[in-house]
C-alpha cells in the first residue's frame, strides 16, 4: 500500500477543551494500517450485515475496499493532513482534511463506535470551521446518503446540501458567517 505523505507542519489544532482531556491529533504512519483497517470495516458493518458471505470471503473483500480507499485518497489528496484522532493509547478515529483554498475539504472523518455520541466528531469539525472561516473559507465534505447521523450532525453545525453528488454521496458545504454576505 502506498504510504501516507509527510506529516504537514501546518497541521490543524485541536481544540481546548480536547487537549486538556488527553485528547491528540498526530499524523497517520504505516503502523497506523491494522487499526485504520478495523476502522473500515467497522464503519461498513450496517451495509454488509445481510451479505451471506462465509467470514473469510467478507474480510477479504473489506481487505480489498480498504487498500483501494487508501490508495486513492493518498494519491488523490497528496496535500492533505492524515491524522488519528486519540486519547492516550487509545486510537478514536481518523480525520483526513485537506486545508486549501477555496474551502477546506473533509476528505474523510471516521470514528470508532465507541467513541461516537460523545461530542467529540464536533468539537473536531467545529475546530475546522474555526480555522476555515479564520482564512476566509468554507468547507466542503460529501456524505454518504445512508448515513443520517452523520448528516443531521453535519447540519446541527451549520452544513447544507449542495447541488451535485451522485446519489450515493451528498455534497455538504458550511460557509464561514464571513462568506455569508
Amino acid at each position: 500500500m502506498p504510504p501516507f505523505p509527510a506529516a504537514r507542519p501546518d497541521r490543524l489544532g485541536l481544540p481546548a477543551a480536547l487537549a486538556d482531556t488527553g485528547h491528540a491529533l498526530r499524523p497517520l504512519g504505516e503502523s497506523d494500517l491494522p487499526w485504520l483497517r478495523e476502522l473500515y470495516a467497522e464503519s461498513r458493518a450496517d451495509e454488509l450485515a445481510g451479505v451471506p458471505w462465509p467470514p473469510q470471503m467478507l474480510q477479504a473483500f473489506l481487505d480489498q475496499q480498504f487498500q483501494a480507499q487508501h490508495t486513492h485518497y493518498v494519491q488523490q489528496y497528496a496535500d492533505a493532513q492524515f491524522l488519528a484522532i486519540e486519547r492516550g493509547d487509545r486510537r478514536l478515529g481518523r480525520l483526513y482534511l485537506l486545508r486549501a483554498a477555496p474551502d477546506h475539504l473533509i476528505v474523510d472523518i471516521c470514528l470508532f463506535a465507541q467513541a461516537r455520541g460523545q461530542g467529540l466528531g464536533s468539537a473536531v469539525l467545529r475546530q475546522i470551521q474555526a480555522d476555515a472561516a479564520a482564512l476566509g473559507r468554507g468547507v466542503a465534505l460529501h456524505v454518504t446518503s445512508t448515513n443520517t447521523g452523520a448528516r443531521r450532525l453535519y447540519e446541527r453545525l451549520g452544513f447544507v446540501g449542495v447541488p451535485g453528488g451522485d446519489g450515493l454521496y451528498r455534497p455538504m458545504r458550511w460557509n464561514a458567517p464571513s462568506a455569508l454576505s
